[in-house]
């Protein structure tokens, strides 16, 4: 593959699954296609906002963030129920679906994301948090855990 940050996730991912095809691998193919569907889904919805482009490489990461999250939350319900094979099943999709993610921020990279975009937009308490969060949203889609961020944005508000 090329430079990944020029070609289009969707892309990306369409290749990926022919590449998955070839080589006859089960999980990673039902979990592309799996990421396919809701792209499509998503792009459904957008076009009957009028937006017939269908959905943007930053909601498609928005999207990946919250199947990896579903996918870590059926993983422990498997483990807690004594699934073991089953919960092995959900954190190697959440493997094939991190493969399309940016490499996500660590605490230090998240406190210095907040503490500039806090001063960039002049928050000082939290009636700007929302305000604070929407730009994290926006410039980090995908690098960053939002409920990590959100308690060091109501830690640097609250100070």
């Amino acid at each position: 593959m090329s430079d990944t940050k020029t070609v289009p996730l969707r892309d990306r991912i369409a290749s990926a699954t022919k590449t998955a095809m070839r080589e006859k691998d089960p999980v990673r193919l039902s979990t592309l296609r799996l990421m396919s569907a809701a792209i499509k889904d998503r792009d459904i919805a957008a076009r009957a906002q009028d937006r017939c482009g269908g959905i943007d490489d930053a909601e498609i990461l928005s999207l990946l963030t919250k199947m990896v999250k579903q996918r870590q939350e059926a993983a422990s319900t498997y483990e807690d129920n004594n699934r073991p094979e089953l919960a092995e099943r959900e954190r190697e999709e959440i493997e094939v679906v991190r493969d399309f993610m940016p490499t996500q921020m660590d605490a230090s990279q998240i406190e210095t994301a907040v503490a500039k975009i806090v001063e960039t937009t002049g928050a000082t308490c939290l009636k700007d948090m929302g305000k604070v969060m929407g730009q994290l949203k926006g410039q980090y889609a995908g690098q960053i855990d939002m409920g990590k961020a959100g308690a060091v944005v109501k830690r640097h508000l609250c100070s």
